[in-house]
Parts: C-alpha cells; structure tokens; sequence
C-alpha cells in the first residue's frame, strides 16, 4: 500500500484565501518531506467553506518548491470548464513538472455547483463524460474535430489541426486520469473500469462492505471493454488522526479543524444530497443520529498508531485490497504540530507497520494455495 494525501477545501470562513493558500503550499512540501507519493487538489465553489476555484494554480506555485510528489487536481468540476482551455493548461504543467501531473474529475458536485455551471443535477456526469473524451481526443489525435455541448447548447463541432500538435502533454499518451466516486454503483466508476481511468472511492462507510462493492463496479465497467483493472491502482480517501494514545487522537480529531470541517460543512452537505445511508453501519438509524461521535467511532481512522493499523487492515481486507490510501487533508494552521504529528505517524508507523500485516497476510494465502 502507497500513501498519498487529498487536499480537502477546508478553509474555515473566517479565513482568507491568501492563507489558505500558503497552508496549502506549506502542506504539499510537508507531505513530499514525509515520503508521500502523490497528493491531490480539491476544487470546490458554491460555498463558504473550502472554496479552491482554480487548483492547477496551487499545483503551478507548488512545483518550485517540491521535486518528487505527483500532483493532481480531485476533481476538477468539468462543466465549470472549457475542455480545450483544460486540456491545454494540464499539457502544460505536465511538461513544466517533468510529467508529475495527474488529473482527477469529480463529476458530481454541491447542487450549487450544478446551478453555476448550468448543468442539472443526473445529467452532469453524462457531461463531464463528454468533456473527458473531448481532452483525451485532444490529446491523442494530431487533427482532432471536438464535439462537446455544454448546458443548453447544441454540440458543436471544430476542427482546429494546429492544436492537435501544440496541446500534446509530456506524458503519453495522456496524463494518468482519475475520477473519484462515493456510492458504489456509481456510473463514475463504471466508466473509470471501461476507459482503464485510476478509481478513486471516497470511503466513508463504517465496514468496509460498501467500498469493496465499489471495486465490484469498476470490474463491471472494465468487462464491458475487455480490461482487467489492478486494483493497485485503486486509490481509497479516508479521515486519518494519530496521536500516541486513542484519547489524544479522539480529542484531536473532535475537537480539531476535521471534527470543524464535518460539523459545519462536509456532514450536512452529504446530508442534503442523500448520501447519508452511505454513513451509516444500520441503514435504518435516522439521519440525525449521525454526529461528531458516530463518525469519530465508526468513520474515521482515529487513534494510537496500533489501533489506527489494526482498523486500516481491517479495511483493506474487507474492501478485497487497494493499492492508495490517500489521507484527507485539512487547513489546520491552528493545529499544525499535532497535525504534523499525525502524517509523520502515519507515514513512518502507521503504514509500515499495516504494508506488514499485508504481506504476512500474502504470504498465508499463498502458503494455503501450495497446500
């Protein structure tokens, strides 16, 4: 298992844009000085909370002060975007990172978000779906004809050879695409396993069941174009706080810009579009039985680091195996050396320490199956 982390848009509404930004900045060193391999971008912009309007200014600045982390945007919101315009921004930052550029969608968005870019709620994904395939022709053919609606307006189509030739990114044939998806029957991640695009699964459930039915889907879509999708490239996100003992990590992480960032923000959001059986360990608990406690105790990877190993096998193991575990992120300027404590755990305990329990656990396999 790789560890990567997702910058989530946590900038409490007190705070600056300008702030967030140099905790952003400052947060992306940090992860690449932790040994992180990859980190994602998130972008968000119907709301008070976490608003990141243009990530791949965040990833730009972040390259003169790193070398080795990957970077990517999760996800960008393609109907908020010109795919042309897109397409040629990321062809560039994949030359100036030396091909360190990733590129994650994330079709479905806050109903505000839906109601800016003129798209309706059902038919964004059908969208960004299009808008996918009209960079990736771009990208691939030397004199594509991109045809792409938006909105209201009819398909248009235009044949422009020049651009075939100067849009073409240092990667080839295109930079590694992924699309992030949070219920299991998620028709993001039935076209992620059909095009061989990186599935990323918001986990959030309690057991782990709901997102090994997420890999379930991405076979789905791979079967339908003869793929065989590796689920080592299968990247899950999850709420992480480590601390030396269960009771510092509980407080931390309840009492900190995570529990903050739930309360205000990410909970009712889930709440308002439906998502929050997805949450749930009883599907028949109510919704307002779902709060700070619940999700510290049955959500979230919280704790010392042997009980934060102990629940993150656990999740492998009942998710049938990924290959990313990418930690949610938050702008905790106010907390930055506990916050710090936790990545350091994480990466140099945590994960070793699971990577571990994974390979004895292999090797068991293997053993029963000579036998």
């Amino acid at each position: 298992m790789k560890l990567g982390a997702f910058l989530v848009p946590s900038r409490p509404p007190e705070r600056s844009r300008s702030d967030n930004r140099c905790w952003e900045l400052e947060e992306l060193v940090r992860l690449e000085e932790l040994g992180l391999d990859e980190a994602w971008i998130g972008e968000q912009i119907a709301t008070s909370w976490g608003t990141c309007d243009l990530p791949e200014l965040i990833i730009a600045r972040s390259l003169f002060e790193t070398n080795r982390i990957r970077l990517g945007t999760l996800g960008y919101l393609l109907p908020h975007n010109n795919p042309i315009e897109m397409a040629n921004r990321i062809a560039y930052l994949d030359h100036v990172s030396n091909g360190r550029i990733q590129l994650g969608i994330g079709v479905r968005s806050l109903p505000a978000d839906n109601i800016i870019a003129e798209a309706e709620v059902g038919r964004s994904s059908r969208l960004s779906f299009e808008l996918i395939e009209t960079m990736v022709d771009l990208w691939q053919t030397e004199a594509p004809k991109i045809e792409y609606g938006r909105g209201s307006m009819e398909a248009t189509g235009i044949s422009l050879p020049w651009l075939g030739r100067d849009c073409k990114p240092l990667q080839q044939p295109h930079p590694p695409i992924a699309i992030a998806a949070i219920t299991p029957s998620s028709r993001n991640l039935r076209f992620a396993g059909e095009k061989g695009y990186i599935p990323i699964s918001l986990s959030v459930d309690p057991d782990g069941s709901c997102t090994a039915l997420h890999w379930r889907t991405v076979q789905k879509g791979a079967e339908r174009s003869g793929l065989s999708p590796d689920p080592e490239a299968w990247r899950i996100v999850r709420d992480i706080y480590v601390a030396p003992t269960d009771a510092e990590a509980r407080d931390c992480a309840v009492n900190g810009i995570m529990g903050r960032c739930w309360r205000e923000f990410i909970l009712p959001a889930y709440l308002e579009m439906g998502l929050g059986a997805t949450l749930k360990r009883d599907r028949s608990m109510p919704d307002d039985a779902i709060d700070i406690d619940y999700l510290v105790e049955n959500v979230w990877l919280v704790g010392s680091p042997e009980t934060v190993t102990e629940r993150l096998f656990d999740l492998y193991i009942r998710s049938g195996g990924f290959g990313y575990l990418l930690a949610a992120s938050y702008n905790a300027q106010d907390e930055e050396q506990t916050w710090e404590r936790s990545l350091r755990l994480l990466s140099q305990e945590v994960l070793p320490a699971c990577n571990r329990l994974i390979k004895k656990s292999k090797n068991c396999l293997a053993s029963e199956d000579v036998r």
